[in-house]
């Protein structure tokens, strides 16, 4: 038999039952808007600086190269004797594009944009250290898709002609491009190593062993 309320009672808990009500639906809205785990989760990754290497951070786009039309981070690592024209390691660097994104990367698009870093590059430096125009000669990179080699998506290799703004003479540049195989959907991640000295000299141990110790954060 159902229980009858006395309207008295009744009455007074209308009021009680609207207030229970509302911090129910709050309570409901709350747990619904809190992002989860995943959404807060930063994609990140790891770039080693050797003893006695040195680095900076450049964010795009890049002063010196306005046309390289990527968002993101260069990271860059030099080796100690980098500025200096008698060392081995003169011009012995690497760096780490991370790109907001999934741009084309492929033979085309990596001329081009490394021709437009470079030519940047000289540029600035021929006028800020008022080298002769007599001395300067065209930038031009030239790069080829390779065997791929472990841990990455697409292997490169070429070289870029260029003049050095430290000796003031002509340069080719040996370079290894590595498309790194991340599993991130916003972001793309390269590595680059950059030396004027043969594949197979020692200095390129070094520049390996960064791109070895890459890691995408994931």
């Amino acid at each position: 038999m159902a229980m009858k309320i006395n309207p008295l009672i009744k009455k007074n808990l209308l009021p009680l039952f609207l207030v229970v009500n509302i911090f129910s639906c709050n309570d409901n809205n709350v747990e619904k808007n809190t992002p989860s785990a995943a959404t807060n989760k930063t994609e990140s990754y790891y770039l080693p600086v050797p003893t006695g290497w040195t680095k900076e951070l450049i964010s795009f786009p890049i002063d010196f190269a306005p046309g390289i039309p990527y968002k993101g981070t260069e990271d860059l690592r030099f080796a100690k004797g980098w500025a200096d024209i008698i060392s081995d390691e003169h011009w012995c660097y690497a760096f780490a594009w991370w790109l907001d994104g999934k741009p084309v990367i492929d033979e085309t698009t990596l001329q081009q944009n490394l021709t437009e870093y470079y030519s940047g590059l000289v540029k600035r430096n021929v006028i800020d250290k008022k080298i002769p125009e007599s001395k300067t000669v065209p930038t031009v990179a030239t790069i080829k898709k390779m065997v791929t080699l472990r841990g990455d998506r697409e292997t490169y290799t070429g070289i870029i002609q260029l003049l050095d703004y430290h000796s003031e003479t002509p340069m080719v540049l040996n370079c290894m491009i590595h498309v790194k195989s991340c599993d991130t959907k916003s972001h793309t991640a390269l590595l680059f190593e950059i030396s004027p000295k043969p594949l197979d000299h020692p200095v390129w141990k070094q520049l390996n062993g960064l791109n070895e110790s890459f890691n995408c954060g994931n």
